[in-house]
This record gives C-alpha cells, sequence and structure tokens, in this order.
C-alpha cells in the first residue's frame, strides 16, 4: 500500500481488540457491527481499496466514477445503508487469470462498494482473529511473509526433519463449507449483523461473459454452501481462519510430539517436516484430518520427500541437496526453482520480442527493471546468485537483440551495445552486482 498509514483512530480500535482478543482466549465479541460503519474505518478502508487499484465489478463503477460523485457523500451513503442494514452485495463479476502450469485460475472482482466494505470489515475483526492465529500460518498476515515461511522450511530440516510431505489441496478456497466456516468465525464473533453480512458475500452470485459478450449469473456458492471468492478482500482472513482448524486438530492429535513434525502452511500452499520414517503416516493423518475438514487433497501433486535423496518445491524455492560452486562440496539449501526462473525469461523474452519495438529505449528498460526488482524483491533468500547471474545474462542479450532490431543493425555480438551502456547509460539491473542487501530488495 506504498505510504498509506493507519489513522490513529482506526489503530487504537485495532489495538484495543487485539489486546482484548489475545488476553481472554474465550472472550465473544457482540457489538462489532457499528464499527464497520465508523467514519474513519470507512475512510481508510475506502483509501486502501484506492491504493490497491483494481478493477471495477459488474457495475462498472471505478474510482474516478466516486471521486466525481464526491467521495463523502458516497460513503456517507454507504454508511448509511450499513446502519438501516439495507446493504445488499451486488454479483461478483468472474474473470479467469493464467496459472504458472497454463491452466486458468478464476478471479472474482467485487463492486466498489462491496470491496469498500469489506475491507471496513477485515479492518475490525483481522485484530480479533490474528490473537488465535497459529504461528504455523505466514500469508496474508501483519508482519509475516513467504519468505520467512521459506526460511523456516529449511530450518526445520537442518533440526532433523528429513522427511518431507508435499501436499497439495484441489481448489481449496471453492471448497471451504460455509457452515464450518461461519462456526470458526461464531466462535470468536457473535454478533447477528456480522455473520449475516459474512454469509452475504460468502452467497454472493457470480456474473461470466462468454466469448460472445453475453453475461451469464450463477449461484454456485448458494447452492452448494461451499466456497470464498478469490479476490476480495474478505478471502484471505477467512481462508487462515478455515485452516487454522487443521493446525489445531494435529496438534490435539499429538501428532506434532509423535511424529517429530512441523506444519509451514502459506495459503493453500502445504508441508509437513517430520523425523526421519515418519512422512507416510504423517500423509494418512493429513488426508484423514483434510476430509473430516471436506477438502480434497490432490493426490497427483502430494507426495512423500526424503531429504536429501530428493528435492521438493515450496513457494517458488527449490529445497534439497545443493553443491558450492566454488568448493564442490555438498550442502542442504534452497534456491528458486526452475519453473520460476522460467517464467521470468518468458516475461523477458516477451518484453523484449521483435513486435515490441515501438516503444521508447527508457521506457522498455524501465520496465525490465521493473520487473527484475520485483523479482528479486521475492527472491532474495536461499542461493540466489547462479538464479540472479543467469536473469542477467538473458536480460542483456535480448535487450542487444531488442536494440539492434530496433535501430536495423544486422551485425551480431556486444560491439554496438557493451556491458558498459547497457548498464551505465541505460541504467539496467544488474542482479548479480546489486546482491540481495540493498535497499530496493527490502522496500
Amino acid at each position: 500500500m506504498g505510504n498509506l498509514s493507519t489513522p490513529r483512530s482506526v489503530q487504537k480500535l485495532q489495538k484495543a481488540l487485539h489486546a482484548k482478543a489475545k488476553a481472554e482466549p474465550g472472550f465473544r465479541f457482540y457489538a462489532l457491527y457499528d464499527k464497520i460503519y465508523r467514519e474513519d474505518i470507512l475512510a481508510y478502508a475506502y483509501a486502501r481499496c484506492r491504493s490497491n487499484k483494481g478493477a471495477p465489478g459488474v457495475d462498472r463503477q471505478d474510482f474516478a466514477d466516486v471521486e466525481e460523485y464526491g467521495v463523502e457523500r458516497w460513503l456517507g451513503e454507504l454508511a448509511l445503508a450499513l446502519r438501516k442494514e439495507s446493504y445488499r452485495p451486488d454479483p461478483i463479476r468472474r474473470v479467469f487469470i493464467p496459472k504458472a502450469n497454463g491452466k486458468l485460475r478464476p478471479l472474482g472482482i467485487s463492486t466498489l462498494k462491496d470491496r469498500v466494505c469489506m475491507t471496513a470489515a477485515m479492518l475490525v475483526l483481522e485484530p480479533i482473529f490474528e490473537a488465535d492465529l497459529p504461528p504455523e500460518l505466514y500469508a496474508y498476515r501483519p508482519k509475516r511473509s513467504a519468505q520467512q515461511a521459506v526460511v523456516e522450511v529449511e530450518e526445520r530440516m537442518f533440526r532433523g526433519r528429513p522427511d518431507v510431505v508435499d501436499a497439495d489441496l484441489s481448489d481449496y478456497f471453492g471448497s471451504i463449507p460455509h457452515a464450518e466456516l461461519l462456526k470458526s468465525v461464531a466462535r470468536r464473533v457473535v454478533d447477528r449483523r456480522i455473520l449475516h453480512l459474512i454469509k452475504q458475500w460468502l452467497e454472493c452470485s457470480v456474473e461470466e461473459t462468454d466469448d460472445r459478450g453475453r453475461k451469464k449469473r450463477t449461484t454456485e456458492a448458494r447452492d452448494t454452501r461451499r466456497g470464498i471468492p478469490q479476490g476480495s478482500p474478505v478471502s484471505p482472513l477467512l481462508a487462515n481462519l478455515y485452516m487454522r482448524r487443521f493446525v489445531l486438530a494435529w496438534k490435539k492429535l499429538g501428532l506434532d510430539q509423535r511424529l517429530g513434525s512441523c506444519i509451514v502452511i502459506y495459503a493453500d500452499d502445504l508441508v509437513i517436516l517430520c523425523g526421519q520414517g515418519k512422512a507416510d503416516e504423517a500423509l494418512l493423518w493429513m488426508r484423514k484430518i483434510m476430509g473430516k475438514l471436506q477438502l480434497t487433497v490432490n493426490e497427483e501433486k502430494t507426495r512423500v520427500c526424503r531429504i536429501p535423496e530428493e528435492k521438493f518445491d515450496f513457494l517458488g524455492y527449490t529445497f534439497g541437496r545443493m553443491y558450492s560452486a566454488r568448493t564442490g562440496k555438498a550442502r542442504m539449501g534452497y534456491r528458486p526453482s526452475k519453473q520460476s526462473i522460467k517464467r521470468m525469461v518468458r516475461q523477458i523474452h516477451a518484453l523484449t520480442a521483435k513486435a515490441m519495438v515501438w516503444q521508447e529505449t527508457t521506457a522498455l528498460v524501465c520496465k525490465l527493471n521493473r520487473m527484475l526488482r520485483g523479482w528479486a524483491n521475492y527472491f532474495n533468500v536461499g542461493t540466489v546468485s547462479r538464479a540472479y547471474r543467469a536473469l542477467d545474462s538473458y536480460t542483456s542479450m535480448r535487450l542487444r537483440r531488442w536494440l539492434r532490431t530496433k535501430h536495423k543493425i544486422r551485425r551480431s555480438g556486444y560491439k554496438d551495445y557493451p556491458d558498459s551502456y547497457l548498464y551505465e547509460n541505460l541504467n539496467l539491473v544488474r542482479l548479480s552486482r546489486l546482491g540481495f542487501d540493498v535497499s530496493w530488495v527490502k522496500a
């Protein structure tokens, strides 16, 4: 969210809610609904949605429309609808975005009104449930990240957990049962108006547009009573809240002690690190618990991996035995996976294609730099130097080829565009020189 800071009044409320929830694990919150339509909460919720940008929903209303209408007036009308309990969410516009494996992932786009309302609810609810979420969950949480999850996996492997269950769930977000999820919410929040709001969001109809431009609305979520819409502000917290059940069940059965196991979860990505020879039993228990939770294990992608003989991928990294480039000695470690590097190569290739020579050189380099920095911002832990060098080499080769095409230079080689020109004149980012301890990587 850039430099967007939380207003003091909102911080004060969140700290009070979190402190109460942390101090009294059995406390149930009865009166929260009025906090959602507080002027400061709604204004900050709008500012967060504004900073995140995002496409319009089914009503096609965007931020420019709201600002032309008047933000205070628009928020005032939303607050009134919430106060009178006349607010009703609009259908969700569904689009499909490509996944890394070539398949399509459904993404739900709520209307701006609904996004602001959901964000306001999350500002109130997140501090409460954050007090209950176990440390095994790393996604969508304050001061937690995918990199921390990756580092935790490596540390656990070093501490004598060489057997790993590399698990995958089939359509986790789309499979969560509404009734059980709402029980998880009601364990802490018994304000019926809050529960009704969440139920409405879960049961929203979905609008899709086919190849001919025809719109079709379905009520699958309401009919099956399953699934939370990916892409909505409410989804991350609810997904964590339901996955909490798995972690609690694992510990209640004493499997962490009996199997010497440690769970690391990021959204629907899950690994269980176990003591030697315990992974097969852990896999059986994982299947059993997930079945009780009405979730489906993807058997094709779920496997047992024994380190150091085998390797596994998690959150874009490959874990296993690696060899030092200087000494040739073997060691345990992790590095950006081949698939992660290949995806980046494809993006660089597309950006520097012949069809893109219409761009200004400075504009193209700016896009490349933004892409490279973004990649290094994520891949800034583990053994990254080899991946950095590979991307540097590929990017410079593609940029030279693009420059020769743009300026109609037929000869090849480095003479016309040497490294000094690319990195000093055009200011192309060089990952292997910058390293991963500089300010922009940490930003």
